[in-house]
């Protein structure tokens, strides 16, 4: 999507950094990188904040620019950092979802320095619905646990999630507070792999609603079925994404 010149953020901030040291066996420019994940993690810079120019940046860490190129590029290309040309560089307000990393929810916002959250809509407990016995190739009657929540970041609605879990994955239907997949890693369930479905769609007034869209903005669905380390199909999630929140990506190679 094209960026408008009064859609690009003004804000810009000078952040203390530490100097970089040469004697460390990590290169500089991953000093460098690592740096300005801290300062996003603690808050220092916030989404839409633009960083230092290049000049500035090389004077604080004390290393060349081409040092501080490299690292921005490589921040850019991880979707952590935008650039807009002639504006400069941005700690990067959409999210960018990578397909081929299988990251819970939380993960995701907290790595791009965003405080993750969740207004919870219900929790319930049941058995798998028809639907859900061939996608969890479940027996009929297996007991699941389904919860449905908005998921925030930085107290901004970002997703609505229903999950369906099979039962005997968690101690019971409360083990579940602010990470779904941190309460399947305690008990040895976290999915290891997932097949995982993007659609586009138009937001009705019930999800544009919870999402502080408009009726008829574009949005995205995204359907997982999650897998465990044995091979057992544990999760199925439809999650609603607005349309000018998230961008996925997936890295594609030829097949031999």
């Amino acid at each position: 999507m094209k960026t408008n010149q009064k859609d690009i953020p003004t804000k810009r901030i000078s952040p203390v950094f530490k100097k970089v040291d040469s004697e460390h066996q990590q290169p500089l420019y991953r000093q460098v990188q690592e740096a300005i994940r801290e300062a996003i993690l603690d808050r220092s810079l916030r989404p839409d904040d633009a960083l230092p120019a290049e000049r500035e940046l090389s004077s604080a860490f004390g290393v060349s620019r081409i040092t501080i190129r490299k690292a921005i590029e490589g921040l850019v290309n991880e979707g952590v950092l935008d650039t807009h040309h002639g504006s400069g560089t941005f700690v990067r307000t959409r999210v960018e979802k990578n397909f081929a990393q299988l990251n819970s929810f939380s993960e995701e916002m907290t790595a791009r320095g965003m405080v993750p959250g969740s207004t919870w809509l219900s929790r319930s407990s049941g058995s798998v619905r028809p639907e859900e016995v061939l996608t969890l190739r479940a027996s009929p009657g297996t007991a699941v646990y389904r919860f449905s929540r908005v998921r925030l970041a930085d107290d901004l609605p970002m997703s609505i999630e229903y999950v369906t879990i099979l039962a005997d994955c968690l101690p019971s239907i409360d083990a579940v507070d602010h990470s779904l997949y941190e309460a399947l890693h305690k008990t040895g369930n976290r999915p290891v792999r997932a097949l995982q479905r993007l659609s586009a769609l138009i937001l009705n007034e019930e999800k544009a609603k919870l999402l502080g869209a408009s009726v008829g903005d574009a949005g995205l669905l995204a359907e997982r079925i999650g897998f465990n380390k044995s091979g057992v199909a544990i999760e199925f999630s439809r999650s609603f994404y607005r349309g000018d929140t998230y961008d996925f990506v997936a890295e594609l190679s030829i097949s031999e």
